[in-house]
């Protein structure tokens, strides 16, 4: 068994009963203290109250000019608010978690959020119109319905989000609370340093920090939704897989040599050809070189072959001769015929 900190990280052999968090009265509470929170920021910007002035005292007191020393370094920081950046960092770690545990509830949570992240946050952005800093135009001003996309402050509101995803989908409490003080440090330093910078109100890393809250603790409200896609998407795989399944691949045809069916007349032909040869009389000479030549024009280059190579050519001014191959050695041109010349002799002496 390894006891190695690596064994943490090989495929769980069955996915984990994992309990999603549920809508409980504290965290209803929370989001009822949230929400009022998120209202009365909205309503102080809208009525110009002394949170706008507190904007343009921060704003004219420029920290950017204070410390210069850290300006170099925040720029680099700031990107931890960015959604591309963070969102592709967080999702390969939550990849990783869903090919552990066998579940995809990791990566839908992180989509959800998302989601109602753009589609809230984004809403208020367009709706408020609200200027940013560099773009003032009266000292005092709320620079609200002016054609802006700063009120609230996305990359506030998205580093409570993504960062936060961590801690809501710890296992165990230890690593939530660890988690949730990594996740509120981060959105923290990430909203200062927005102001820091110049691009954004004080109120709007205030009202970014609200929302990205508000997304959080409303994303046990969807957690059915999350499993019935889940269980919708491994039903599509199975059947994908059953499909795949079903279908056969076709045999190949094998390569080589394949046997050929000759027909009957033709093996025996052959069974004769290889067989010794006996002189045969001219109409039978005649009978088998005129059934040769026919079977070669009937079957084609490869048995016409055969067959010319057994079947000698027949004149029309001599007579047929045996066929080819015969052991009968031929007689020589100046020897007569034995029937003309001699009587025959008998075979045996006396």
């Amino acid at each position: 068994m390894r006891t190695d900190i690596f064994a943490r990280l090989d495929r769980e052999p069955e996915p984990p009963k994992i309990v999603a968090p549920r809508m409980s009265r504290h965290r209803i509470a929370l989001f009822g203290g949230t929400l009022a929170f998120y209202l009365a920021i909205v309503f102080a910007v809208l009525v110009t109250s002394w949170l706008v002035a507190l904007d343009w005292k921060v704003m004219l007191f420029r920290p950017y000019q204070q410390w210069p020393e850290l300006h170099a370094f925040l720029d680099y920081y700031v990107v931890l608010g960015q959604r591309g950046p963070t969102a592709v960092m967080v999702a390969c770690w939550l990849g990783w978690r869903s090919w552990r545990q066998h579940t995809l509830r990791p990566l839908l949570v992180l989509g959800t959020a998302l989601l109602l992240l753009n589609v809230t946050v984004g809403a208020v952005k367009l709706g408020l119109g609200r200027l940013g800093p560099h773009y003032a135009t009266q000292i005092g001003s709320a620079e609200m319905f002016a054609g802006g996309d700063i009120f609230p402050s996305g990359h506030t509101a998205n580093a409570v989000v993504t960062w936060g995803i961590l801690a809501y989908l710890a296992t165990t409490p230890r690593a939530r609370r660890y988690l949730s003080a990594l996740s509120a440090t981060v959105s923290l330093g990430v909203g200062l340093t927005t102001v820091y910078i110049g691009t954004h109100w004080l109120s709007d890393v205030l009202l970014g920090w609200a929302a990205g809250l508000l997304i959080l603790l409303a994303l046990p409200w969807f957690e059915p939704l999350i499993a019935r896609t889940e269980s919708w998407i491994f039903d599509l795989r199975e059947q994908w897989r059953a499909r795949r399944r079903a279908v056969r691949p076709a045999v190949a045809p094998q390569d080589g040599p394949q046997p050929v069916l000759l027909p009957q007349s033709i093996a025996g032909e052959g069974a004769a050809f290889t067989g010794a040869a006996t002189p045969a009389a001219p109409a039978t000479a005649a009978a088998q070189v005129a059934t040769g030549v026919a079977t070669a024009t009937a079957t084609g280059t490869t048995t016409g072959a055969r067959a010319r190579a057994h079947t000698p050519t027949v004149c029309p001014e001599r007579p047929p001769v045996a066929p080819a191959g015969s052991r009968r050695p031929p007689q020589h041109p100046d020897h007569g015929s034995r029937s003309t010349a001699s009587p025959a002799r008998p075979m045996t002496g006396g």
